[in-house]
């Protein structure tokens, strides 16, 4: 039985709060990691088109003897996929990779403001809702602005937004308008990237307090603000340790050190300007 708990999202679907990201990840290793993954106990497992390694991870999940209503998968669809019939037929290919008869959650990958078809392309999330072949939809690196221009177009309120989330980029005002709107908020890159934010002497020392790495600090962090959070590793022991953060709790000092910590830093590209194809 897996120890990670769940949060309900806006439709009730029960998603775990902590999953397991392959971002970067070849699709060969996804087999492997994924399966090490499962393994240990983790039940999300959060992939996307242009990650390429839909297959491996569909592979992991294949061969792992998990009951299928066990596990949430989540994917997304690419920038170059986005319009209503495109976006169907990415789906069905996704699926397809997978090896699924259905996703957990869909998400929408950059709202690509440019080319204005995230509102075409949600409606098509919307068809794949209502035809029960995903259990929940929602977005990724929408900002307020993204999300209140699909509010106007759309009927169905996203469950999650995934966005680029850690202590040195906090994103409150985001998080306090996916609260008002019932959005979840989930972390991309939720420890950062490289041993940067690892080795910030704030997080070592609060690590240092409690007995635990710098990671298990950071994703505590997360937990306790209501965050859902996909780290990524292939290596095994840090696949463990990453899950292994449910033993601790953050005290009041220690959350107002890590608050002082924002820098409105991203290491990833701005959702406002971003519109690669």
């Amino acid at each position: 039985m897996s120890k990670v708990p769940s949060i309900t999202l806006n439709n009730g679907v029960a998603m775990p709060q902590l999953g397991f990201g392959v971002w970067q990840v070849p699709d060969d290793e996804a087999e492997r990691a994924v399966t090490t993954a499962l393994e240990a106990g983790y039940r999300s497992i959060d992939t996307a088109a242009v990650y390429e390694n839909e297959t491996g991870t569909g592979r992991a999940v294949a061969t792992s003897g998990l009951p299928r209503e066990d596990l949430f998968i989540t994917t997304k669809l690419w920038n170059s996929d986005q319009g209503y019939d495109s976006t169907l037929r990415a789906f069905d290919a996704s699926l397809d990779r997978l090896g699924l008869d259905y996703a957990d959650l869909y998400l929408i990958h950059w709202p690509m403001p440019a080319q204005d078809t995230a509102a075409d392309t949600y409606r098509a999330f919307e068809k794949i809702l209502a035809d029960g072949r995903v259990k929940a939809i929602g977005v990724s690196n929408f900002l307020p602005e993204h999300l209140e221009r699909l509010f106007d177009k759309t009927s169905v309120v996203p469950a999650v937004n995934q966005i680029e989330l850690h202590p040195h980029l906090q994103q409150e005002a985001s998080r306090e308008f996916h609260a008002r709107h019932g959005i979840a908020t989930e972390a991309w890159s939720p420890l950062g990237q490289g041993k940067g934010l690892l080795e910030v002497p704030t997080v070592v020392a609060v690590a240092h307090k409690h007995d635990r790495t710098p990671a298990q600090v950071v994703l505590r962090w997360h937990l306790q603000l209501g965050n859902v959070v996909i780290p990524k590793s292939v290596t095994p022991s840090r696949i463990q340790e990453n899950l292994d953060v449910f033993g601790f709790e953050l005290d009041a000092d220690d959350l107002a050190a890590l608050k002082a910590l924002n820098e409105d830093r991203r290491l990833g590209p701005d959702p406002a300007t971003f519109n690669v194809a």
